[in-house]
């Protein structure tokens, strides 16, 4: 397994992440257990501030749907990114953090009237308007308001990024966004121009998840710069702001390459300014949001060895104590990890097995055929960049609690998120009157 961020090799042969035993982190908090790695976060923002911000003035909007918590978005405000949400919960979960409303972005391809009216509540710095049906409502609600909402109009470049069909969106069949190539993000644009309780303020698009390739930023921005041009052309409107997205690949297991923040950087910027140059008008303010480049490095997840079952010429299986309930994204998009056993790293490996989850479903496998030392019950593996998209998408399938997090630094454990408890679990659960008193069920109820 590749070691990162703060991961190391400690003197009794554990791995150690953030000065911290992962044994003893195991011991003390339980498993599964997410692991933060603090350093390893803050830096990875700090790389796309100096980047981004001090090199060109962009502004880095971080996003939370990879992974959101109170602790989180203290850290994300204090390296100084805003904030992208999607969702009532997650602006919720910002706002309760203190973050900044100024600096809050809010995303979304559905939002409903009490998520925008909430937004609209709490002063958000941007909407990113995803169609036309929420680009009226909104304009409608903030009418009411008495507020004239900065808007962002995402749109979809036509670019198929190289990367998993589940996680493409910049392409023209998306359910995101508004079309540049049949005209309606033309539409858009006009309508957000017309409408007296919008501030139509710039575009938004996203071209997909896990890009290596920077070419495929690189023609982005150029057809993005064509149509804001165009949009001069037929409207005299100058668009002040370029939103890019984010997507910037990480590296899972071997043969992923991710590319350097600052390159990533260069290619957005230096296109958006040349384009810019060409055209004859002042380059919009860029702006990016990273999300799993940031939070996946720096998430390990520990598990409990259980049972091992050995089939001959065939398998080896070893399961865990968690499985897709804490990390969907094997089941769903096939995602590759790289693993260790924390207390037996520095052992050869000796067997391919593969590990398994404890949910009732056959598709419930975390790592299929991974190269380990041999495997005993009571041990603990280590997965190594699951900080994104592992806590944000966890469910309680089989009426599993969802894990406890803990962010490490400096030696020190400081738990972020509670263990689910049992009795959480029911917290929402209702019992009709009827069913408390034992009443039977007839066949004329049916």
């Amino acid at each position: 397994m590749k070691l990162n961020g703060t991961m190391c090799i400690n003197e009794k042969g554990h791995l150690e992440i953030g000065g911290c035993d992962t044994l003893e982190l195991a011991r003390e908090f339980g498993t599964p257990l997410y692991v933060l790695d603090e350093m390893c976060f803050r830096l990875s923002c700090r790389d796309y501030y100096d980047a981004f911000s001090i090199k060109y003035g962009a502004e880095v909007i971080y996003a939370g749907k990879t992974l959101l918590n109170l602790a989180v978005c203290r850290m994300v405000e204090e390296e100084g990114l805003g904030l992208d949400v999607v969702s009532g919960g997650e602006l919720f979960t910002a706002l309760k953090a203190g973050f900044p409303a100024g600096r809050i972005y809010f995303h979304g391809n559905n939002k409903s009237s009490d998520e925008l009216a909430m937004a609209l509540q709490a002063g958000i710095g941007c909407f990113i308007v995803d169609n036309l049906f929420e680009l009226e409502l909104l304009s409608h609600l903030a009418g009411e308001y008495g507020q004239v909402p900065a808007v962002i109009l995402r749109v979809t470049p036509g670019v198929d990024a190289h990367t998993h069909e589940y996680i493409k969106t910049g392409q023209i069949d998306s359910k995101f966004g508004l079309v540049i190539e049949t005209g309606q993000a033309l539409a858009g644009v006009k309508r957000a121009l017309e409408l007296d309780n919008i501030y139509f303020k710039g575009l938004h698009c996203h071209i997909g998840s896990q890009i290596f390739e920077l070419e495929s930023y690189r023609y982005a921005a150029e057809v993005m710069m064509a149509f804001i041009n165009q949009i001069g052309e037929e409207t005299g409107c100058l668009v002040a702001e370029l939103d890019l997205g984010g997507g910037l690949g990480v590296y899972y297991t071997e043969g992923d390459q991710p590319r350097a923040i600052q390159a990533y950087a260069d290619v957005l910027a230096g296109e958006v300014q040349e384009k810019a140059r060409g055209y004859g008008f002042q380059p919009p303010k860029l702006i990016v949001e990273p999300g799993r480049s940031i939070s996946g490095p720096s998430g390990t997840t520990l598990y409990t060895v259980g049972a091992i079952k050995d089939i001959p010429g065939i398998r080896k299986y070893v399961a865990v104590d968690g499985g897709m309930a804490d990390n969907p994204r094997p089941a769903l998009y096939q995602a590759r990890y790289e693993a260790c056993l924390a207390g037996k790293i520095t052992r050869p490996s000796s067997e391919v097995v593969s590990v398994a989850g404890k949910c009732c479903e056959s598709g419930d496998m975390l790592i299929w055929d991974i190269e380990l030392p041999v495997a005993e019950p009571g041990d603990i593996l280590a997965v190594s960049c699951t900080g994104a998209y592992n806590y944000s998408m966890s469910m309680n399938y089989n009426r599993l609690p969802r894990p406890a997090m803990v962010l490490v630094r400096g030696g020190s454990a400081e738990l972020i998120t509670r263990r689910e408890s049992y009795e959480a679990l029911i917290m929402n659960d209702l019992v009709p009157e009827r069913l408390m008193k034992n009443q039977s069920v007839t066949k004329n109820d049916h």
